[in-house]
């Protein structure tokens, strides 16, 4: 059977269960783009920025589960991805990038929107090609699936020349499971190491688990939920994490970290023995490394081995899929008498109450709108089962602190990489992965604006995504740190000049609302939800609210700052 690279591709990317692409055509890929015009069964959403395709493959493969996939054409459309790619890369999101490029035969040369966008995007990929010969294609079309969606999960980039697409082969169907003898990652955990895990975690008298991002991707929420109660050992998590554990669980102490809840950051510091799972121990957690859990007995878990004993001591390491290891470690406590774990925890888990109790998330709600109060009432709204995406920086805080997750796959942010612009295109994502979930973006007046162009985007396929924007006038986060540790020197923070974003909201076709007081707070956000169409809500929030707890950065994370 004779067929052309265009062909070749999207019959692969069938094949592959893609029903998907987010992307944006140009001269180098219009060939795909022609092939597509008579391919079925793939939807291609046309995104109005690059960067929005990438941002918006990542929300739609952390909601979906599957391989985000997007397609751009070469030069200026290559690099437009590379921010998206990045914030993929730092939290692990499995990805396929498509590239156009130019002709093999004029690369090297200077050709018109001609990059080497395989050497940029090498550090941010888990891996990246430039097809060379139409007859590798297929291969190489499959072995980035594979790898994007393996292992440790991450972006791959697939550069493809203009003459590939157009060259014809004898294409022969590939095997469909796909090996590569240079790359296999560890699964299984190693028995032995489990063991020891187990009998540290039943003889613990202040055991803490940390649950990550790995927790959520590798599916294992359920065992890591079930292996807490039965141990009764309170569960905090990362950024990444949220959701991983039931948030509003009473073994749930929120988020650790910088902007952590007091108890989450204290039951570091008194913890006997801590189970990180799937988690990659980063600064904004720990704060200074040398104190962070310092008198505990860490136990790692991570499929992926370079992450372990990064940033941390590691008393014990188990290399292996975090859900493959929770399911040994529940297996082998079926063996365990656990009658009398309860009690032991008893002392343990009154005093995480008593540091709940004695500092609990707060803010003091009167005449200007708080933004802790608008993301509080739209978690009790929605009842917490909306997916929340949501921008960075202040927002981003908020949102991780009043919305509570109690299942995986419903919060969706640039952890790693903390790029703003990413959670309106996020949203667009996520909202294709599921059409009939309610999604909203959480977004701050500033980032809103990276890529607010992709409300088109969502308007064009009547995707209801809805925009909080706490609107503050100030780029919140770094205001924040000025008011604190700089003097209140406001040096270019004040977004003095923005946008009416109901109008703007109407007239790229959606709705626009605005709240100027608390009274307002419900009923705006009451008639966006029943709006069966985007909506963009502008709530005037007060100006220079900072997020708390707040630990500076370098210094233990015992030592927040709480007011």
């Amino acid at each position: 059977m004779n067929l052309n690279g265009s062909q070749i591709f999207w019959k692969i990317l069938k094949e592959e269960g893609v029903d998907t692409v987010f992307g944006y055509p140009g001269g180098a890929v219009i060939d795909l783009y022609d092939e597509l015009a008579r391919t079925k069964g793939i939807e291609h959403i046309l995104v109005r920025h690059e960067q929005g395709a990438v941002h918006a493959a990542d929300g739609y493969a952390r909601v979906s589960g599957k391989t985000g996939v997007c397609l751009v054409t070469s030069g200026p459309g290559a690099t437009n991805t590379v921010t998206g790619i990045a914030s993929a890369y730092c939290d692990s999101v499995p990805l396929v990038v498509f590239t156009g490029q130019v002709p093999t035969t004029l690369i090297g040369n200077d050709a018109f929107q001609e990059v080497d966008i395989v050497g940029i995007t090498r550090p941010c990929t888990k891996h990246n090609y430039l097809v060379g010969d139409i007859n590798d294609f297929a291969r190489i079309l499959k072995e980035a699936f594979y790898l994007a969606s393996s292992g440790r999960p991450g972006p791959v980039l697939v550069d493809i020349p203009k003459n590939v697409m157009q060259a014809t082969v004898n294409f022969k169907t590939p095997p469909k499971k796909t090996t590569m003898r240079s790359y296999n990652p560890t699964y299984e955990p190693n028995v032995k190491q489990l063991k020891k895990v187990v009998k540290a975690l039943v003889e613990a008298k202040r055991p803490l688990i940390f649950a990550g991002g790995g927790v959520v991707l590798s599916k294992g929420s359920d065992e890591l939920t079930r292996l807490a109660r039965r141990l009764s050992i309170p569960v905090t998590t990362s950024l990444m994490g949220l959701g991983s554990f039931p948030g509003t669980d009473p073994l749930s102490l929120g988020m650790l970290g910088m902007h952590g809840t007091y108890r989450a950051n204290m039951s570091t510091a008194a913890c006997d023995v801590m189970l990180g799972v799937g988690v990659r121990f980063d600064d904004r957690v720990t704060g200074k490394t040398d104190t962070f859990a310092s008198q505990a007995k860490i136990i790692h878990i991570d499929i992926d081995p370079t992450s372990i004993r990064k940033n941390v001591p590691v008393w014990l390491p188990v290399v292996g899929d975090c859900a493959i290891t929770l399911k040994k470690l529940n297996e082998l406590l079926d063996a365990e008498d656990l009658s009398g774990v309860a009690e032991r925890r008893r002392a343990w888990l009154d005093q995480v109450e008593e540091w709940r109790k004695a500092n609990r998330l707060a803010y003091d709600q009167k005449d200007v709108i708080k933004p802790q109060y608008v993301v509080q009432r739209l978690y009790e709204l929605t009842k917490g089962e909306a997916i929340i995406t949501t921008e960075v920086g202040q927002n981003q805080m908020w949102a991780a602190q009043y919305y509570l997750f109690d299942r995986p796959n419903r919060f969706v942010t640039s952890g790693g990489l903390g790029c703003m612009g990413f959670g309106l295109p996020a949203a667009i994502g996520a909202q294709m992965a599921a059409p009939g979930e309610l999604v909203v973006d959480i977004a701050g007046d500033s980032s809103i604006q990276m890529n607010s162009q992709e409300l088109a985007t969502a308007v064009q396929y009547n995707l209801p995504v809805k925009v909080v924007i706490l609107n503050n006038g100030y780029l919140g986060m770094v205001r924040q740190w000025q008011e604190l540790f700089y003097d209140r020197r406001y040096s270019e923070t004040r977004m003095s000049h923005a946008p009416d974003f109901v109008k703007l909201a109407e007239a790229y076709g959606a709705m626009g609302l605005r709240a100027d007081k608390p009274e307002q707070v419900d009923e705006t956000l009451e008639k966006a939800m029943a709006h069966n169409g985007p909506v963009i809500m502008d709530f005037r929030v007060e100006a220079e609210e900072s997020v708390y707890p707040m630990v500076p950065a370098g210094a233990p994370i015992t030592e927040m700052l709480l007011v």
